[in-house]
């Protein structure tokens, strides 16, 4: 199933290239609509396994300054992150919120330094850190707040010769109505097409990102998807002719987060 998904989503990327020459009128007829753009400020932490126990303390701290800006309307959602795939390089942990405005990012930012969150002792362990601003277009999001969901993070690299709308296209007219449908019967709590806003990695850069309440919900994703594919037999001919095969990614997370 690991490999049905990639396969999956890469091929999904590729149809969007039949979808702008008509062949897919279904796709079309189907199509998501783009939104006002949302940001996103992802804050990457590799922290020694000897201090995870101090992570909560610090999300604690998080957590309080964070749910005053949403109610403030500062950000419409926030929530942090433990990886539960590892890799020998990756992050361990994030923290994440999401504005209407690159403005309320950094004003999110500023409040969390006046309050001494990124200096809690979990956070001045890491080895390693980074940090992104993310924007998408095509996203939806179930208000409220969730804990012990799992969020998959699906990243890509387009080819060269993909085409500048090549997003665009995949993200309204497939990959977005897709997932609309999981979010509707409530398999998922979200979802988003991320694109930088920062350019801090390779143009061509996006992911696919989802929020399952539920460890079942992963599978039932899982499974909607190789349906798709099955149910469209384009997709294989066309699989990874808009995508680096060798540069695709996945994240598998433990996540609490909320939304507005």
């Amino acid at each position: 199933m690991r490999m049905r998904l990639w396969s999956a989503l890469a091929g999904l990327s590729s149809l969007a290239g039949f979808v702008v020459c008509g062949v897919s009128s279904h796709a079309q007829s189907s199509s998501a609509q783009a939104k006002a753009p949302m940001y996103s400020y992802v804050a990457n932490w590799q922290i020694p396994r000897s201090h995870w126990s101090e992570v909560a303390q610090g999300a604690a701290a998080y957590k309080t300054v964070a749910d005053k800006a949403l109610a403030d309307g500062t950000i419409v959602g926030y929530g942090f992150d433990e990886a539960v795939v590892h890799t020998a390089d990756g992050d361990t942990h994030d923290d994440w919120w999401s504005s209407m405005s690159i403005a309320g990012l950094l004003k999110m930012r500023t409040q969390l330094f006046a309050a001494g969150t990124p200096t809690s002792p979990a956070m001045d362990a890491a080895t390693k850190h980074w940090d992104e601003i993310l924007m998408s277009r095509y996203y939806n999001k179930k208000s409220g707040s969730y804990k012990n969901a799992y969020t998959w993070v699906a990243m890509y690299q387009l080819k060269p010769d993909a085409g500048d709308d090549a997003v665009e296209m995949l993200s309204r007219n497939v990959i977005a109505p897709f997932l609309e449908k999981l979010f509707a019967d409530g398999t998922i709590l979200e979802y988003e097409i991320d694109e930088q806003a920062v350019h801090s990695q390779a143009p061509g850069t996006f992911s696919v990102v989802w929020v399952s309440p539920t460890a079942e919900g992963v599978d039932k994703v899982n499974a909607a998807l190789f349906e798709t594919v099955k149910a469209q037999p384009m997709i294989e001919p066309a699989f990874g002719s808009a995508t680096k095969n060798s540069a695709h990614r996945d994240e598998l997370l433990l996540s609490e987060g909320a939304y507005k």
